[in-house]
Formats: C-alpha cells, structure tokens, sequence
C-alpha cells in the first residue's frame, strides 16, 4: 500500500456504527445480512468525499438531516466522529448538530505519527483542511486530502431512463461517473487515447458476451458535441443502443470500464456496492479476477451479497458486518481461525451459509 491509501479507519456514531476499528488493505470485501451496516460502512466514504469538496452541509441536508447520520439520532448520540489513517499520517474530525439542522466541526485536525494530532479548527461547518494546521504534518496529509478521491460506485440503475443510456456531452471525460451516466464519453477518450485499455475491456466483455463485437462510438451527427453509447453485435452490421443489451451485460461493461481504466484515471480507493446485481456466476468470477488485478496498485472496497463472489476471495480479504445489539459490529476473518474447515475443503461461501463466521440474519 501507498501513503495515499487507507490502512485504518475509526468510526463513532456513525448511523449504526456506534464504534467501529478496523484496519484496511488492498482489497475489502464485505458481506453481512440486509441491514447489518454495510452500506453505511460505504456511505461514511460519500460523506468524506462531500466534505473534502466543500461541500458538507448540502451532502448532510440531502440524505435526512443530522439524524439520518448519528447513532440513533441525536436524543442517544450527541456527535460522530471519523479518523483516516494514512500510514503514519491521518485525518480526523468530530461533528455535532446544530438547532439550524446543520453539523459544525467541533474538531478537525490532523495527524502524524511522530507528533500526535494537530488542530486544523473548530466551530465551522465546511472543512478547513486546506488551510492545515501550521505544523510540518501539513506537507504530508494536504496533498493526500487533494488528490486522493473517494468514489462510491454502483451501477445498478439499468431502466430505460437510466442516465447511462441517454445521449450525454462527449466531453464529460475526465473522470468515470460514479453511475457511469458518462460511459459512452469515456470510452471514447479511451479509445482515442487510451488504446490498449479500450482493447481490454472489449476482449473482456466478449467474455462475458460473446456475442459482442466492439463500441460503435462516435459524435451524434445532429449535434457534434454528444455521444450516446452504441454497440456491434458480431452477427449484425446494424447498430444497436445501450437499450438493447441485458441488465447484467451493461452493468458487467461498467464494471470492466471501472476496473481495467488506466490506473492513473482511477481513484486511490474504489468503493462498489453489490456489484454482483444481475450477473451471471461466470460474469462473477471474472469480475473477482479484475478486483485482484486493478488491486495491485489501488484500493478496493466492496460491499456484497454474493457467495459466488466471497469464494474468489481469501479469508485475510474478508470483513464480516453483524448486527449486534441494534449496532454494526466490523471483523476481519483469520484464516488460521478457519482452518479446520477450509483444510476439509469447505468454501468461504459454504461456511458463511453454515453461519460459521456469522454475517447472516
């Protein structure tokens, strides 16, 4: 792992994570029952991002208010806070409602190993992390907070007025949207610029798809400036729309687009919630295959429900969410605890049905 990746966070009253340490590595894969946390083990890297953007109180008022965030509102919960590590360095803050329906910064800071924790303020509402704190910690966490990009990615918005298949600007480019609204555009730069990467998603989704011959990806002759995703079935020389591939084949090509990008484009972290919707087991277990690869320089953070899934994964890769006494309680597997059941050749994903590990209702 690099400076710029997460190896331990700590949550407080978080929505149903009243406390929660747990160290993270190249690939994460949670699995819990409906309910057990996490989503919201995923939404707190939604509201780091908001809150790195400056734009905090608009991200708080859009998903319910203060009470949507704290621990069983605010009447059992008096603040959150969250603490990023970064190797030796670290981001923390502390928020607390207001009577305005807003979340102040009781206390933000940052954090080096050899010194401690640092203010960078308090009694604000839109972070200061750009400021700093006047110490020499400031060289080695602002760029962190500058360039590091927490996205949460979930495809599963496949209805006909879902935004990845509508026409959209052929320059929305620079980065692949969190709901892939951009596909098209950005598969385009890559072919354009990015050419051995394009022929790896292809040859991919012919996997998956073996019908698939390639993008048709061009300008919208009526209006230069727009693109709209379009596709080559091998045994047609009409073009088709986004419309006419299944559920599960446009989702698995976001998911390639997602994780064999170049990996200068993509985020330090990638987060994916239930990523397995829709897909077939084969489709599953290429995907497991483009986690471990694009893990090899960045972080990966998914939320499953999928066994096919959890068996591509080893147990040093697992975090069980349980929910326990109306709280979200987070646990990494060990192997060595695991053992005697994986030596007679049971499979992680029999073991988690069996409720060995726990993670079910």
């Amino acid at each position: 792992m690099n400076d710029k990746q997460i190896t331990k966070i700590k949550i407080n009253g978080f929505k149903s994570i009243q406390e929660c340490s747990i160290d993270l590595d190249m690939v994460n894969i949670l699995i819990g029952s409906n309910g057990s946390g996490k989503t919201n083990f995923i939404s707190l890297f939604r509201m780091l991002q908001a809150l790195i953007d400056g734009e905090l109180q608009a991200h708080i008022s859009k998903y319910g208010g203060p009470n949507a965030f704290l621990f069983f509102g605010s009447k059992k919960t008096e603040c959150m806070s969250a603490e990023f590590y970064f190797g030796e360095n670290g981001y923390q803050f502390t928020l607390t409602p207001t009577a305005d329906n807003r979340m102040m910064f009781e206390k933000e800071s940052f954090y080096w190993v050899e010194c401690g924790s640092k203010p960078v303020g308090s009694g604000h509402f839109e972070s200061k992390w750009e400021e700093g704190c006047g110490y020499r910690i400031d060289k080695f966490v602002k760029p962190i907070l500058q360039n590091q990009k927490w996205r949460v990615y979930h495809f599963h918005d496949t209805s006909d007025t879902a935004l990845v298949k509508q026409m959209h600007g052929i320059n929305d480019n620079i980065d692949f949207a969190t709901d892939a609204r951009n596909l098209a555009a950005f598969l385009y730069r890559l072919k354009t610029a990015e050419e051995n990467s394009y022929n790896q998603i292809v040859r991919t989704i012919q996997l998956v798809a073996p019908y698939f011959e390639d993008f048709i990806l061009r300008p919208n002759p009526l209006k230069p400036d727009s693109i709209r995703l379009e596709w080559k079935d091998k045994n047609s020389e009409a073009p088709f729309i986004a419309a006419q591939l299944s559920d599960g084949t446009l989702r698995f090509i976001c998911l390639a687009t997602l994780l064999l990008q170049p990996a200068n484009l993509m985020p330090e972290t990638i987060l994916i919630d239930e990523p397995e919707l829709g897909l077939h087991p084969y489709a599953i277990s290429l995907l497991a295959s483009l986690i471990k690869k694009a893990s090899v320089e960045k972080q990966i953070i998914v939320s499953t429900q999928s066994v096919e899934l959890l068996n591509e994964f080893e147990a040093k890769d697992i975090i069980v969410v349980n929910h326990k006494e109306n709280k979200s309680v987070f646990s990494r597997l060990n192997y060595e605890q695991l053992k005697v059941w994986l030596d007679e050749d049971y499979t992680l994903g029999e073991l988690w049905k069996r409720n060995v590990f726990g993670g079910r209702p």
